[in-house]
């Protein structure tokens, strides 16, 4: 195969993946702050680069993919007073639904899950590690990252640090010495949740958590991949470089890959807006492997914008596919028995090669698409396909190659269910009243039809039933 490119937000290039480690891949992505529902740009954040290591596994690399939750911040705080709760309860609560989400959208699970609260002792000796080498100070309990001793800050957002102190100020209450300068340890609060520490009782910043934790559980100073959406490149993914490079002297990751924002008419979708979906409220009218569907319909560094049209296009598609599947399974209960022809193996053969090529380009996956549609054509063709060359061996050779390309992008076929007798008894029902030209009892039939979940298709062999998928 050839190689994979990617866009390396770092160098602003598109640069070959060559893997510091041989086959092995050492990725890491930033996950949530658990301290409300998950929305569709959380969707789309974990199923894009669920989607790289996906075809990075494909490709035959090994992935070990780390991921993980920021379980103290003052979100979760807020939300404990808000609710009378522990930020305990807060952040697991808002965990599960995390993982509820990720299984509905077929997310695999990452290699390992690290929470703040768990790591406590690896990031205070990342702390005292920096202020040993003097990059960091303490301040009555605060500690913070000295921007202006790290030369390389801003080049991975390329902003420069004269530029970013124009209107740069320090808040009331903050005692750091530059305003461009971030917490590393943030002192306690009486009503705050706390830990020890050499500097007094406190709680990490937000940026050191990811450093300390990735560096503890990769076991080496450098990443190969580090991803992210585009809202972590500055200021979170900037001070994760500049307080690991400071304290490891090495680079922290290889490469760089941010995707781009959800947005609701060109407006990006947050929390702080207030014009956020939470998925499991899409999930009430959207089956999940249609709103993964939508989800990468477009270059993941493309912002995406929502809307329910989208999304209606992306069920029509999706029915399109996996009927696909149905309509295979069908057809080899009559085709004949014979070896498999070289036109339909090479047919096949070239929407692989096709989606590969889209996959190595920058994991474009809406070209990629195109490929797995046309597998899709291919096997609908057949419906109408009277030659010989037509085997029970073509026909299993491109849904296999179907199935291998919906498997990749993290798509899964609806199980096959048993159709309701009673269900079919009023399909019959309904053919009857059709050949006796009473539309109105047929129509009646058919709205029945569709109440108990079912489609009714009309065909030359007799009504055949469809299970409706959501939407």
């Amino acid at each position: 195969m050839n190689p994979i490119r990617f866009h390396n937000t770092l160098s602003s290039e598109i640069e070959e993946f060559i893997p510091i480690d041989g086959k092995n891949v050492k990725m890491y992505v930033c996950g949530i702050t658990p301290y409300d529902k998950c929305h569709l740009g959380h969707g789309r954040c974990y199923v894009v680069f669920d989607i790289i290591r996906r075809y990075l596994e494909y490709y035959g690399y090994n992935v070990e993919y780390i991921q993980n939750f920021t379980d103290i911040d003052d979100k979760i705080i807020n939300k404990s007073k808000e609710q009378n709760l522990g930020f305990k309860e807060i952040s697991e609560k808002y965990t599960n639904d995390f993982f509820e989400n990720c299984k509905k959208l077929n997310i695999k699970s990452a290699n390992k899950y690290p929470r703040v609260t768990e790591h406590i002792p690896e990031i205070i000796a990342t702390i005292k590690l920096l202020i040993e080498k003097e990059f960091a100070y303490a301040v009555d309990g605060d500690v913070y990252f000295a921007v202006n001793k790290f030369k390389d800050y801003g080049k991975l957002s390329k902003r420069n640090t004269q530029d970013l102190l124009v209107g740069a100020r320090i808040a009331p209450g903050e005692k750091k010495k530059n305003p461009l300068d971030f917490a590393l340890w943030k002192s306690s609060k009486p009503d705050e949740p706390s830990w020890d520490s050499p500097w007094g009782k406190g709680r990490p910043g937000w940026h050191i958590e990811c450093s300390s934790m990735s560096l503890h559980e990769i076991g080496r100073e450098t990443l190969d991949i580090h991803g992210g959406g585009q809202d972590l490149i500055f200021p979170h993914h900037e001070n994760e470089i500049a307080q690991s490079e400071a304290a490891t002297g090495k680079p922290f990751s290889k490469y760089w890959l941010h995707n781009g924002f959800v947005t609701i008419n060109k407006e990006k979708m947050s929390k702080s807006l207030g014009n956020f979906f939470a998925l499991q409220d899409i999930f009430q009218k959207y089956d999940p492997m249609v709103v993964r569907l939508f989800l990468i319909s477009q270059h993941y560094k493309a912002p995406l914008d929502f809307s329910d049209q989208k999304l209606d296009q992306a069920k029509n598609n999706w029915e399109r596919i996996y009927r696909s599947k149905e309509l295979a399974g069908n057809l080899l209960q009559t085709a004949r028995e014979g070896a498999l022809s070289v036109l339909y193996k090479n047919l096949a053969d070239e929407f692989i090669t096709n989606f590969k090529e889209s996959m190595n380009n920058d994991f474009n996956t809406s070209e990629a698409m195109a490929a797995l549609h046309g597998l899709v054509n291919q096997l609908y063709s057949y419906e109408k396909d009277k030659s010989n060359e037509l085997t029970k061996s073509a026909i299993e050779y491109t849904l296999k190659k179907l199935e291998e390309l919906a498997g990749v992008l993290g798509l899964v076929f609806p199980q096959k269910q048993s159709v309701n007798e009673k269900a079919m008894t009023m399909a019959f029902e309904r053919e009857t009243a059709r050949k006796n030209k009473d539309y109105v009892k047929a129509d009646e039939l058919r709205k029945k039809i569709d109440n108990m979940g079912y489609i009714v298709e009309d065909t030359s062999k007799g009504p055949r039933l469809k299970h409706k998928i959501s939407g």
